[in-house]
């Protein structure tokens, strides 16, 4: 009988340890209530009421709070707080380059200096890039047995987001998800092949090789990374390259239908969700900028709907010169920064709030038509754009990382 007792007790322990978490989520510079913020534990979710409230029933000592347009906040739920502050924003980044990411690098400071000077407030870091190369030294023991870690560029993780956080910076890491040179090379049996008579690895244009993305393994690979970036503190994971290759006739472990390759990509996000949960990150996904323009999945698997059914984030690459000759009826979208940000960003508010669209802006020469300076004015017209379709911000991309101060002053 006391045998019995003993293993009553065992097995009801956890449920006597379970406590009722409620509060009211609020908008530290509004006084509103906020609705519809996520609020969570490791393995829970709920979502806050009309009227800011929620009811989390956990164990566990720390909760999660996202929503939309604010900073993600981490709170003790011993606290027993009866009204949590969460701090809105709309970020607008500068991305830092992989070889810029050094706490020492001259590109590291200049763009901390450029932020503190402006009113840009966030940063985009590689954390792995296309080639598959660790930006640090992760815990990720396959991929380090792959040398993804031997051309890292930051010595100190911990370091650099302390300094990040020391001067309010939101961070960013770019995980480039199923084009991965390393991963692929090491791993044959699942790397996308040619579709002739030896069968062998596919590589793209510049020489790099992809994962299937139909194949779960890969998918573990790229969420394990981003579990890494999580772990060491970063507020949000943008998933690049999050899709199938656009090109016809490979080799993949599914049929290669529109709606196999849809399905991936949100079981993809789906599990991403949920082993990124207990980290508290928003998750983003890169996408091309026609997406805003395209009835199917441009054959690479991606929506707007679909995507913001499963991610936190829309991020379409809305650079002018990559829209043809043509697209919004100018024969060189190039020289009109302004519309074409603005244009694709409303024919998609049908599908998703634009508070929940930041695109990615150009911050290079024109490469298709005119070979056209992207300077002040283009760059300030990409950016009023954002600011009048309201969306969550923007991402700016400088491949180099080398940016203007004057360019970002009075926006």
């Amino acid at each position: 009988m006391i045998k019995f007792l003993l293993t009553i007790t065992v097995l009801l322990l956890p449920t006597f340890l379970l406590a009722d978490f409620r509060a009211k989520l609020i908008d530290t510079n509004t006084s509103k209530t906020i609705f519809n913020a996520t609020v969570s534990d490791s393995t829970h979710f709920t979502k806050s009421h009309k009227d800011g409230t929620f009811y989390l029933k956990t164990s566990e000592n720390t909760i999660h709070i996202k929503a939309y347009g604010y900073r993600p906040k981490s709170i003790n739920s011993d606290d027993n707080a009866s009204q949590i502050f969460l701090e809105p924003i709309t970020v607008r980044a500068l991305y830092l380059t992989f070889w810029g990411a050094s706490n020492n690098s001259k590109t590291h400071k200049k763009i901390i200096n450029i932020i503190n000077k402006t009113n840009l407030n966030a940063i985009v870091v590689d954390v792995k890039n296309e080639y598959g190369s660790t930006s640090f030294l992760t815990s990720f023991e396959q991929a380090n047995s792959y040398g993804a870690h031997k051309n890292r560029t930051n010595r100190n993780i911990q370091k650099f987001i302390a300094k990040m956080k020391a001067n309010h910076i939101y961070t960013i890491a770019r995980i480039v998800c199923f084009k991965d040179e390393i991963q692929a090379s090491h791993n044959p049996d699942y790397a996308i092949r040619k579709n002739d008579e030896n069968q062998t690895i596919w590589r793209n244009h510049d020489n790099m090789a992809w994962v299937d993305p139909f194949d779960t393994r890969s998918h573990d690979y790229a969420i394990r990374m981003a579990e890494e970036a999580a772990k060491v503190g970063f507020d949000e994971i943008n998933f690049d390259y999050i899709r199938f290759p656009a090109k016809d006739g490979l080799l993949l472990k599914k049929e290669n239908t529109q709606k196999n390759r849809i399905k991936t990509i949100e079981q993809f996000l789906d599990t991403a969700q949920s082993r990124l949960r207990k980290y508290g990150v928003f998750i983003s996904v890169d996408t091309y900028g026609n997406i805003c323009w395209s009835k199917d999945d441009n054959g690479i698997g991606q929506t707007v709907s679909s995507l913001a059914a499963h991610a936190d984030y829309l991020a379409p690459m809305l650079y002018p010169s990559g829209f043809s000759s043509g697209s919004f009826y100018f024969k060189y979208p190039a020289d009109h920064p302004y519309a074409v940000v603005y244009r694709s960003v409303k024919n998609i508010q049908d599908r998703i709030d634009t508070k929940r669209v930041r695109p990615w802006l150009q911050y290079f020469r024109d490469y298709t038509h005119k070979r056209r300076e992207y300077k002040k004015f283009e760059i300030q017209e990409q950016i009023r754009a954002t600011k009048d379709i309201n969306t969550s911000g923007f991402m700016m991309w400088s491949p180099s990382s080398k940016y203007n101060l004057n360019y970002f002053h009075s926006l």
